[in-house]
């Protein structure tokens, strides 16, 4: 029987012919994240800020990561994550990121060379509308339909 506290790593996934890894949603996932970050040619952070200068804990919300080659746009890998991290293995190059959450995208230039990982952080604002992009709870859910029910 495993601890409490432990977890499985995140499955390593095939997008558009290259591996990456998301995961980091709870405490010891996102340490492992860390700790294996430097492996990976690239590490895309998502957070939302609290208002006051630190990043909430976890990422709340689906959002769809999409990288293209900088100089010429051809899109390289578009996938859809709800975890704070992505890691990914991506050849050396230069790189747009572009990371889209209920409709306001962000960019961000990443350029990876080899053997030197490479770091990409999105931070949404405080103030983003996260209500709007975050799926109910099962709870809340059902809680609805039986209020409705009535």
């Amino acid at each position: 029987m495993l601890p409490a506290h432990a977890f499985t790593n995140p499955p390593i996934q095939v997008a558009q012919g290259i591996e990456y890894m998301c995961g980091g949603t709870a405490k010891g996932e996102a340490e492992f994240m860390e700790m294996v970050a430097p492996r990976w040619a690239a590490t895309i952070e998502l957070g939302v800020s609290d208002g006051k200068g630190a990043q909430l804990a976890g990422f709340p919300a689906k959002a769809s990561i999409q990288i293209r080659q900088k100089y010429t746009g051809q899109p390289i890998m578009n996938v859809e994550t709800q975890a704070p991290y992505m890691l990914a293995r991506l050849n050396p190059g230069a790189y747009d990121v572009n990371v889209t959450l209920g409709g306001l995208t962000l960019t961000q230039s990443l350029v990876v060379i080899a053997g030197a990982p490479a770091r990409a952080s999105f931070l949404w604002p405080s103030n983003f509308d996260m209500a709007s992009v975050t799926p109910a709870l099962p709870q809340t859910q059902a809680l609805a339909q039986t209020s409705a029910a009535r």
